[in-house]
């Protein structure tokens, strides 16, 4: 059985991977920003009597990471796994959006993610043995306004594990994206609550978007069997859509030029909600645009 460390578990996708984790019989080490404020966790663990270690992280932190790591390693010897699931969403148009935003959603998806990378590298290298797992998204292979910011950082990660997968296969340590596409989670929910008034109509639209493909949602738990298959599978595959949408929607963006994409989305708005309806059959128009049509 291996050692695994999560981060990002206080909810949502790292919540479900650490019970998983946990329920297949391995040591979990579940870490997150302030665990006294995500009690469920904790709760989960002691009512199945399962084997979750849960500590504070703060993946934007150099200290915070450092100083976990030494503490794992100390108590718990070298880990097998590590699982970069911690992340943040930002959405609205590049011209709207304070650069800070832009900052934030960075550093806790991308460089939170080479943090914790830098920390157990160096052991797993040693041991020629382990298996990092950074949780991606579709939008690491798709760019779509207006979750542009949030694009950006899952592109960058996607990029970094690329590279990072051609170091560590030399010292047989693993290296795999996991890319779900729209999950049930509360950072999904956000994205679906209609924006403020922008020039900008992407928002509104996606926003449409969200709201109907939640309505048959993909639970984060699908996204944590996932993780958990890569893991104990010993597969050496990069990248890993999860989700019945994901693959559709990769394999929509494909049948496009990179100027159809752009003149999509800067379409009028009824030809944006009619191709998704053709392409999708789903009816993302504004409820009250839907009432009046009936």
């Amino acid at each position: 059985m291996a050692i695994v460390l999560i981060t990002g578990t206080s909810k949502g996708i790292g919540f479900e991977s650490a019970l998983a984790f946990a329920r297949a019989g391995h040591t979990v080490l579940a870490t997150m920003r302030n665990p006294s404020r995500s009690p469920e966790l904790a709760a989960a663990a002691a009512h199945e009597k399962l084997p979750i270690k849960i500590s504070a992280m703060d993946v934007d932190s150099d200290n915070s990471v450092a100083e976990g790591f030494k503490a794992t390693h100390r108590e718990h010897g070298p880990l097998d796994v590590l699982v970069n699931n911690a992340g943040v969403e930002r959405a609205g148009s590049i011209e709207e959006l304070p650069l800070a935003e832009f900052r934030a959603v960075m550093e806790t998806n991308y460089f939170g993610a080479i943090r914790c990378i830098q920390s157990v590298a160096p052991h797993m290298r040693q041991r020629r043995s382990g298996c990092i797992i950074n949780v991606s998204s579709v939008a690491g292979r798709i760019s779509s306004p207006p979750l542009t910011p949030y694009c950006a950082t899952k592109w960058a990660l996607e990029a970094l594990s690329e590279g990072l997968a051609g170091e560590m296969k030399m010292f047989n340590v693993r290296v795999a994206l996991i890319q779900p596409g729209v999950t049930d989670t509360e950072m999904a929910r956000r994205i679906e609550v209609d924006p403020k008034p922008s020039p900008y109509p992407q928002h509104a639209r996606m926003a449409g978007l969200f709201e109907a493909v939640l309505k048959n949602p993909v639970p984060p738990s699908a996204v944590a069997d996932t993780i958990l298959d890569v893991v104990e599978s010993g597969t050496w595959q990069l990248r890993h859509p999860v989700g019945p949408g994901a693959e559709g929607f990769l394999q929509w963006r494909r049948s496009f030029t990179d100027e159809e994409w752009a003149t999509l989305y800067s379409a009028d708005d009824e030809t944006w909600y009619a191709r998704i309806e053709h392409d999708f059959g789903l009816d993302t128009r504004p409820k009250n645009a839907k009432r009046a049509a009936s």
